[in-house]
Parts: structure tokens; sequence; C-alpha cells
């Protein structure tokens, strides 16, 4: 059993070593853990889990291996469609939330409600709503959700009063993951590593300098003597170009919340963003659509966006060979006398900083995807995650040409 969760927890990406698998024997054998599979789950993950974002993997892990033993109260898909009633919320009567903060104290016994819990879902063949036995919504029962009972176990549903001392049927740390794709929360988190604070730029002195107004004031008899200074501003200019339509579709809600935390993110000099469709040739477009006409020539991005703008390109990097390979493989408008690929290293050798988001990215290069490898050896290009972005906005940052 334990050889098998040692390799369901490396099959799910955890980084066991040895000392610590280990010092989990050890803190088997020191009776830590005593007879409960619940206190083994806390002790195990204290031990072999390093970070917070990896919950989840452990969760998946300890769940496909323990999963027999946990047989007893293990919640059926069917029991959850039958709890799921959202609408439920909007039910509670004022006079039941009143008696319920006026109850300051009660006595539960965990192992009776447990020891009933199983019998009911050994029982249990239809859905309940109301009631005081059967699993259920809105009733009296010590099981189920959004119900007038204080303490016992709540099955599915979203927390109500907050007294339920068993949780069944939830993946808590589902958000806590760094390899999931990114919301616009974790976009914004990962952009402010973007900065790189000035005070040469051409703005007024509004800010008061502490230190020159002392040594000012000390040297001036002790008179004051204010020194106002530029204030700190972040000198980041930002490019933003973005693969839109094709296979790109699915990603077009991921790629609208990157655009708006990119606009949010109001502390940046400068910020510019355009579009492209498979790879970037002599135009990029002003808007997703991509539509002939309304673009700029690259060239001319070239010209007016100086070198040192980071840049940032977001694509699945899916295309067939000639699309990047070949002088009149943009099909959908002009090459401008270069292939995609002598394109994309004229960005190279234009700009500092590059680096390319998959939102697909496959763990190692597939044979199929040339295109992807091909581009992954002109500019670093990481997966579209939480982990990925921010390692993609260390590269970004880091000094030198």
């Amino acid at each position: 059993m334990f050889q098998s969760f040692f390799n369901s927890l490396k099959k799910y990406g955890l980084n066991v070593s040895l000392s610590e698998w280990l010092t989990l024997q050890q803190a088997l054998d020191a009776g830590l853990c005593e007879s409960s599979l619940t206190r083994f789950y806390y002790v195990a993950r204290s031990i072999l889990v390093h970070s917070e974002t990896d919950f989840d993997k452990y969760d998946q892990a300890f769940e496909e291996c323990f999963k027999s033993v946990q047989r007893e109260t293990e919640i059926t898909q069917q029991m959850l469609r039958w709890l799921d009633k959202p609408e439920m919320n909007e039910l509670l009567h004022e006079e039941d939330k009143d008696y319920l903060n006026s109850v300051e104290s009660f006595e539960l016994d965990k192992d009776d409600v447990e020891k009933k819990f199983k019998q009911r879902l050994k029982d249990q063949d239809s859905e309940h709503n109301g009631g005081a036995y059967w699993i259920g919504t809105m009733g009296k029962t010590s099981f189920g959700n959004t119900g007038g009972n204080i303490g016992g176990i709540r099955v599915g549903g979203a927390t109500g009063y907050q007294s339920a001392f068993q949780v069944v049927g939830a993946r808590k740390y589902r958000d806590f993951r760094d390899d999931r794709v990114l919301t616009g929360r974790q976009f914004m988190a990962a952009l402010r590593k973007l900065r790189q604070f000035s005070t040469k730029l051409d703005i007024p002195k509004t800010e008061l300098d502490i230190d020159s107004t002392i040594d000012k004031t000390c040297n001036n008899g002790g008179c004051l003597q204010i020194v106002m200074d530029k204030p700190r501003k972040n000198s980041v200019k930002l490019l933003l170009l973005m693969d839109s339509g094709g296979t790109m579709i699915p990603y077009c809600d991921l790629l609208n919340e990157l655009f708006q935390s990119v606009h949010k993110s109001n502390h940046y000099k400068e910020v510019k963003t355009y579009y492209f469709h498979n790879c970037i040739y002599s135009h990029v477009y002003n808007t997703p659509g991509c539509e002939n006409g309304d673009w700029i020539e690259t060239e001319w991005m070239f010209r007016n966006l100086d070198k040192d703008f980071k840049v940032i390109i977001v694509g699945d990097a899916a295309m067939a060979p000639e699309e990047l390979y070949a002088k009149d493989g943009n099909y959908r408008g002009p090459n401008g006398g270069y292939s995609g690929y002598e394109w994309l290293m004229r960005m190279r050798r234009k700009y500092k900083r590059v680096v390319w988001m998959n939102p697909k990215m496959s763990p190692t290069a597939a044979p199929w995807r040339e295109a992807e490898t091909a581009i992954g050896e002109i500019f670093p290009m990481l997966p579209l995650t939480v982990d990925g972005l921010n390692a993609g906005m260390e590269i970004l940052m880091m000094p030198g040409s």
C-alpha cells in the first residue's frame, strides 16, 4: 500500500525525496498517526509536501491510493447531484439565522454523527430536501448543506454558517496549484514583477527628498530648506503580441484576461498591444479580428518601438511547417519578402528581452509540432501557467542585453 502511495505521489508530480520518505516511516514507527487515516493524511502532508501549491496534487494521490480504505464514506456523483442546490441559499429565513446566531455553544458527539452518516450513505436511494433524517438540503439533519443544524458534516454545496466539522466531496486546494492556466488575479500578481523604478523620466519634481532636505537644512544653519525630486516611476515599456483565431479560439477568454490585466497595470511607462495569426509576418493587427487593412507594418513597429521594450508573445505555435518557413507561407496576407521564421529572428535581434507564452504547451516537444520546437529555439518558450508566467517575468527583467 505504501509503495503504491509513493508511486502515486510521483505520478501526480510531487518530488518526494528518499530522506522525506524515511522521515514518514519514522513518524509511523513513533505512533504519530495512531490508527487514524485522517491523522496519517496530515502527518504525511506536513512531511512530504513542500508548498501549498502542491496540496491538490497530494489530495489526488492520496485519494487514488486510499480510496478503498475510505469507501465507507465515499460520496457518489449521484449524491453530489442531489445536493447541488445553490438556489436553496436564498430560502434561508432570517429567523433561522437569528436562531443559529443566538446559540452560544453546543455539544456534538462527532463519532456518533460519523457512524450515522456512514449508515445513511448505505441506505439512501433518493434525493431529499428538508427533513431531519436523510442526507439532503435545507433540513435539520447533521448531514448535507444549507440546513439549519449547527455542526455536522457538510456534503457539497457552499459554506453557510461555517459550523460543519467535516466537509466531504470537495477538492479544496485546486486554486492553489501553480501549474494551472491563469486567471486575471494571477496575471496581475505576475505582471507586478515587471518593475524597474527610475527617477530619470521627464516628469516634474513633486516628491519630497527627505535626505537632501535634512542635509540642506543642516548646511543652512538649521533654517528649513526643502528639496524636491522626481518621483520614482516604473520605466518598463511592454509590447504584448497575441495570436488570435484558429486554434487559439478556445483561449479567447484567457487572452482577454491577459489584455485586461496588462492595461489595468497602469504603472508601466508605455504599453503596446498587437495581434497576429499563427506567426508574425510583415504586418501585425490592431484588433483580435486580424482583418486585412486594420494593421501596422512590422517594420514600423521595429522603427518606433525601441529595443528596450519587454516583449511577451502569446500563442500556441500550432501551424504547418510551410507557414513558418516559406516566404509565401502567410495565407492571410503579405509576407514582406521574409518567411515567418525570418521575421521571428529579426524580432529576436531587435529586442533585448522576449518570451513566448504557450497556453497548451506540451511538457515535452512532440515530433509533429515542428513549429513549436523551432520557435522554442528562437525565444524562451514557457507554458501559460502561474509558474510559467512568473519564470517569464524573471527572464524579461534579467539585466544586460
